[in-house]
C-alpha cells in the first residue's frame, strides 16, 4: 500500500501601491501589488505551505524566513522549485493540488490557464494535476474590502515505491 499524505495551506498578503501583482508565478496588471518580503506571491506561498505540510518538514517561513535578505524581492518560483526538492528529498511524489484563490480584483479567470502551464513547469508536474479556482468573498471582510487576497492550498502527495 503507499504512504498517502494530504496537506493543506494558507496564506493572505495585503495590497500595497508601488509593488507589482504576483499570483500563480505570473505578473497580473493590476493597481496595486501585494506586500511581502519576496515577490509576495500569495499563491505559490500557500501552495508551498501545502507541500511542506504535507511532507511534515515545518513551513515556508521556517525553510524561507523573511528575516533573510537572501529571500528579499526574491521570485516564489524559486521558493517552489526549492520546496520540490525538500518533498524529493524525503521520498514524496507530488500527486495533485487543488487551490483556490479568494479576490474581489482583479478577476482572474483569464490568468488561471497561464498559471496553471507556469506551475506545472516549476513543479516538473502535469498542469492536469494543478486545479485552481478563484472566487470572492461577496464583499465581506479584508478580501472583500480589497484589502488584500488570500489563497487555501490543499495538496496530495505520496511516497515513491
Amino acid at each position: 500500500m503507499e504512504k498517502i499524505r494530504v496537506g493543506f495551506g494558507f496564506d493572505v498578503h495585503c495590497f500595497q501601491a508601488g509593488r507589482e501583482l504576483w499570483l500563480g508565478g505570473i505578473k497580473i496588471a493590476n493597481a496595486k501589488g501585494l506586500q511581502g518580503h519576496s515577490d509576495a506571491d500569495v499563491l505559490i506561498h500557500s501552495l508551498c505551505d501545502a507541500l511542506l505540510g504535507a511532507a511534515n518538514a515545518r513551513d515556508i517561513g521556517f525553510h524561507f524566513p523573511n528575516t533573510s535578505s537572501k529571500f528579499e524581492n526574491i521570485d516564489s518560483k524559486i521558493l517552489l522549485r526549492q520546496t520540490m526538492d525538500l518533498i524529493h528529498a524525503k521520498d514524496y511524489v507530488f500527486g495533485n493540488a487543488d487551490i483556490t484563490v479568494c479576490a474581489e480584483k482583479p478577476r482572474l479567470t483569464p490568468y488561471i490557464p497561464r498559471m496553471k502551464t507556469v506551475l506545472s513547469n516549476a513543479m516538473a508536474a502535469d498542469a492536469d494535476d494543478i486545479s485552481i479556482k478563484a472566487t470572492t468573498s461577496e464583499k465581506m471582510g479584508y478580501v472583500g474590502r480589497e484589502e488584500g487576497i488570500a489563497v487555501y492550498a490543499t495538496v496530495l502527495i505520496y511516497k515513491k515505491k
